[in-house]
C-alpha cells in the first residue's frame, strides 16, 4: 500500500512555500520560491505555485491525498465569473478610503469592519471599478479555486474582514438587498473538504487525480497551528509584517482586531504594517546575519525609529496617515539595524499592550514564528523591551497549513 502524504501551500508577501507531511505528521519535504512579479499580480501567485508543483518529487505528487492553502489576510481580488482575474489584487496593507460613508452605513455596530484596511472597504473599491458581475475572493480562496477550476467557496477566517460573522454564521443583514451580495463567496468552515482537484490540473502536474482540496486559512492562523499555541501563550509572527495573537474566551469586535476560531479556540489578534519588510529595504539576509552579530542586545541605541514599511498603520494604532520615522541614520550599519530592531519591538510591545487591555491578561510566554524568529539578537532585544519570555518556533506557516489538511474532515 503506497504512503499517503498531505500538503500545505502558503502564499506570503514575497513568495510561496510548500510543506509535505506524512501520516505521522512528520515533515518529509519543503520548498519555497520568490514571486517573479509584484505581489498584487495574481500571475505571481500562480507562477510560484506552478514552480513548486513542478519541483515536487513524483512519489509525493502521485500520493498526495489532501492539500490546503493559506494566504495573506485581507488581500482581495476581483475575477470574472470563470475565475479569470480582473485587474490587480488589492493587498492587505492598502487602505481604501473612497467609500467611507457607505462603509459606515453598512457596518453599524461592527467596529472591526470600519477601517479602510478592511476587505469590505477594498470590495467597495473593486465593485466601483469593475461592476457587480464579478467574484470577490481573498488570496487563498482564489488559489484554491484555481486548483478546482471552481471559485464558488470562501473559507470563513479569510472572509471575516469582508463581514462574515463567525457567531451568526452569516453575512450582515445590511448586505441582503445590495446589488453586490452575489459577488461574495459561499462560506465554508476551515479544514473542510471542498472537492477534488480539477482533472486537467492533476494531469498537467502529475498529481494524484483524487487529491482533495481542503478549505484553508489565513497565513497567521496557519502559523498559530504550526506553533501549537497553549492557552497562556501568545504568538508573534515576524514576517513581512508583525502579527500578534492569543487565545481568548469570547469574541471581540474592535477596530484593528480580528477574532478567529481555530481548532475550537477563539483567537484574537492584530497585524501591523511594520515588520521584516523594512529590514529588506536596507539590508540583504546575509548582511542582517553579519550585522546582528555586532549588536549588543543589552544596550540601547537611544534612537527612536518608527519603522513602518510605508505610510499608514493598521494596528496597534489605526491611522492611514501615520508616517514612518527612519532617521536620523547613524554611520554604523549595525547600530542602525539595532535601532530598527528596537523600533519593531516597541510596535510589538504596543500590540501586546492593546491585546492585554482588551482581554484582561498578557501571555506568560510568547512563541515566535516567521523569518525574524531565527535572529537571536532581535529576540533578546524584544525580550528586554516587552518583558515577557520569548521562544522561537522553527516550524513554517506551510507546515501549519499541511496539519490543517491532515486533520480535515467532511
Amino acid at each position: 500500500m503506497p504512503d499517503n502524504f498531505y500538503g500545505g501551500l502558503d502564499f506570503g508577501t514575497s513568495g510561496a512555500r510548500i510543506s509535505i507531511i506524512d501520516l505521522h505528521k512528520e515533515l518529509v519535504y519543503s520548498n519555497s520560491v520568490p514571486y517573479l512579479y509584484n505581489f498584487e499580480k495574481q500571475n505571481s501567485w500562480i507562477n510560484s505555485c506552478e514552480n513548486l508543483l513542478d519541483s515536487l518529487p513524483i512519489k509525493l505528487k502521485s500520493n498526495l491525498k489532501k492539500l490546503a492553502i493559506s494566504g495573506t489576510s485581507g488581500t482581495l481580488t476581483a475575477s470574472d465569473l470563470k475565475g479569470e482575474p480582473i485587474g490587480e489584487a488589492i493587498p492587505y496593507h492598502q487602505a481604501c478610503i473612497e467609500h467611507k460613508s457607505l462603509l459606515e452605513t453598512l457596518t453599524s455596530g461592527e467596529e472591526h469592519l470600519r477601517t479602510p484596511y478592511s476587505s469590505l472597504a477594498k470590495a467597495l473599491t473593486l465593485i466601483d471599478k469593475y461592476g457587480t458581475n464579478i467574484l470577490l475572493r481573498h488570496q487563498s480562496d482564489w488559489i484554491t479555486g484555481w486548483f478546482l477550476k471552481d471559485w464558488t467557496h470562501g473559507e470563513e477566517g479569510n472572509n471575516l474582514k469582508l463581514g462574515w460573522d463567525l457567531t451568526k454564521e452569516s453575512w450582515p443583514k445590511s448586505y441582503l438587498n445590495t446589488s453586490w451580495k452575489k459577488c461574495l463567496p459561499q462560506i465554508i468552515k476551515s479544514g473542510k473538504i471542498i472537492g477534488q482537484v480539477n482533472s486537467d490540473v492533476a494531469k498537467r502536474f502529475n498529481l494524484n487525480e483524487k487529491l482533495l482540496l481542503i478549505s484553508g486559512t489565513t497565513d497567521s492562523n496557519a502559523s498559530l497551528i504550526a506553533a501549537n499555541l497553549g492557552k497562556e501563550d501568545g504568538l508573534t509572527v515576524l514576517g513581512t509584517t508583525i502579527v500578534v495573537k492569543k487565545i481568548i474566551n469570547k469574541p471581540i469586535k474592535e477596530l484593528g482586531i480580528t477574532t478567529h476560531k481555530v481548532c475550537g479556540d477563539w483567537i484574537c489578534g492584530g497585524a501591523s504594517n511594520a515588520g521584516c519588510g523594512i529590514l529588506s529595504k536596507f539590508y540583504s539576509d546575509s548582511e542582517i546575519k553579519e550585522l546582528s552579530r555586532q549588536i549588543n542586545p543589552s544596550k540601547n541605541t537611544s534612537l527612536n525609529l518608527l519603522p513602518l514599511n510605508s505610510k499608514g498603520e493598521r494596528f496597534p494604532i489605526n491611522n492611514i496617515n501615520l508616517e514612518p520615522i527612519l532617521g536620523p541614520r547613524p554611520v554604523s550599519d549595525s547600530l542602525y539595524l539595532h535601532a530598527l530592531f528596537e523600533g519593531l519591538a516597541k510596535i510589538e510591545l504596543k500590540g501586546w499592550e492593546k491585546l492585554g487591555e482588551l482581554t484582561g491578561s498578557l501571555p506568560k510566554k510568547i512563541i515566535t514564528i516567521g523569518g525574524g524568529s531565527k535572529n537571536p539578537q532581535w529576540r533578546k532585544i524584544r525580550e528586554k523591551i516587552i518583558n515577557i519570555p520569548i521562544v522561537s518556533c522553527h516550524k513554517t506557516t506551510s507546515f501549519g497549513t499541511a496539519l490543517l489538511a491532515i486533520n480535515s474532515n467532511l
